[in-house]
C-alpha cells in the first residue's frame, strides 16, 4: 500500500462487452487502471463480483485514507432517485436492477450510477475539451447516438434522470424508423450504424464497417465521401435544434466516426449556419471532443467528487 493520503475515487466504465475501473486523483490524474471483458453469459451475480474485485483491488493499491467514493458509468436509461437501470439492451440481467444499491453493500461504499454518456460528457467537461465552460452538450456517434447535457457544471437528468437521449431527436419526419417507435431519428441517419446502411443503399459494399467507408473515401470513393455527406447534413439539423434550445457555447462530438470529421464537418456546418440565428449571432464552437474513449472513465470517477463539491455547497 502506498500514497494513501492520495485524495483519489475509483471509476467504472461498464459495457455490453469490457469493464474498465480505473483509481484517478482529484486533479484528473490517473493513477491505475484494470480493463477486462464482461461475462454476461455467467449471469449477473459474476458481473457484479467482477466490477467489485477490481475496485477492491484498486482500493487495496492506494488505501483508504484518501478514498472518496465509486461512480459507474452504464449504458441504458437510470432512474437516478432509486438508483436503477431502466432500459438497457446492453446489461443482460440488469434491466430493473438496484445496482448502485447492490455494489454499496457489497463494498460499503457509497456508489453514484449514472448514464455512461453523461459520464462521458462530464469526463469531457472535468479534463477535456469543455474544461473552460460550465454548459455544454456531447454526441457521442457510435453504434447509437448517445448524448450528455452538462449545465451549471452538474449533469441535466430531467425528472427522473432520461434527459439528454439526443439521438432520438428528430432530424427528417419521413426518415427511417427508429426501434424507439419514431421515424427519422438522429441515430437512424448520423451513427456508424447508419454509414455502414448508407453505404450499402449506394452499392458500396454489403458489409461495409464505417471505418471501410471512412477508408474508401480517403482513396476519393465519391459515393462514400456522398455518404458522410448525409451524415454530416443530419448531424447539422440536430445540432442546430440543440444550440436554438440551449444557447450553450460548446458542442461536442466523440465516438468511433471521427476521423472522419472533414468528410463530415463541412455539410453540418452549413446546416448549423443555415438553421440557427443563434450561431449566427454568437461565438458557439462546435468541436471534436479530445478525451475519446476514456471520457467515460473520467466521468464516473468524478461523479463523488462532484457530488461531495454540490453536497458541500448545499
Amino acid at each position: 500500500m502506498f500514497m494513501s493520503e492520495l485524495a483519489y475515487t475509483i471509476g467504472v466504465d461498464l459495457g455490453g462487452t469490457n469493464l474498465r475501473a480505473a483509481a484517478i486523483d482529484r486533479s484528473g490524474r490517473l493513477l491505475d487502471k484494470i480493463a477486462g471483458a464482461t461475462n454476461f453469459e455467467e449471469g449477473r451475480d459474476a458481473v457484479l463480483d467482477d466490477i467489485a474485485a477490481a475496485i477492491n483491488q484498486l482500493r487495496a493499491r492506494y488505501g483508504s485514507a484518501g478514498f472518496h467514493g465509486i461512480g459507474i458509468g452504464v449504458p441504458g436509461f437510470i432512474n437516478i432517485e432509486q438508483g436503477l437501470i431502466v432500459g438497457t439492451h446492453n446489461l443482460l440481467g440488469f434491466d430493473g436492477f438496484p445496482m448502485r444499491d447492490e455494489l454499496a453493500r457489497r463494498l460499503n461504499t457509497p456508489v453514484v450510477l449514472e448514464n455512461d454518456a453523461n459520464a462521458a460528457a462530464l469526463g469531457e467537461k472535468w479534463i477535456g475539451a469543455g474544461r473552460d465552460v460550465n454548459d455544454l452538450v456531447l454526441l457521442t456517434l457510435g453504434t447509437g447516438i448517445g448524448g450528455g447535457i452538462i449545465s451549471g457544471g452538474r449533469v441535466l437528468h430531467g425528472y427522473v434522470g432520461m434527459a439528454g437521449e439526443l439521438g432520438h431527436i428528430t432530424v427528417l419526419p419521413d426518415g427511417y424508423p427508429c426501434g424507439c417507435g419514431n421515424n427519422g431519428c438522429l441515430e437512424k441517419h448520423a451513427s456508424a450504424t447508419a454509414v455502414e446502411a448508407m453505404a450499402k443503399l449506394v452499392t458500396l459494399g454489403d458489409n461495409l464497417t464505417a471505418k471501410d467507408v471512412f477508408h474508401l473515401a480517403e482513396e476519393g470513393n465519391r459515393n462514400a465521401q456522398r455518404v458522410f455527406e448525409q451524415m454530416g447534413m443530419a448531424l447539422g439539423i440536430g445540432l442546430a435544434t440543440l444550440i436554438n434550445v440551449f444557447n450553450f457555447p460548446l458542442y461536442l462530438l466523440s465516438g468511433g466516426v471521427l476521423p472522419a470529421w472533414k468528410f463530415f464537418a463541412p455539410a453540418m456546418m452549413e446546416q448549423i449556419e443555415r438553421r440557427s440565428f443563434t450561431f449566427r449571432n454568437t461565438k458557439t464552437r462546435v468541436e471534436p471532443a479530445t478525451l475519446g474513449n476514456q471520457a467515460g472513465l473520467f466521468g464516473a470517477a468524478y461523479l463523488p467528487f462532484l457530488m461531495q463539491k454540490l453536497t458541500a455547497g448545499a
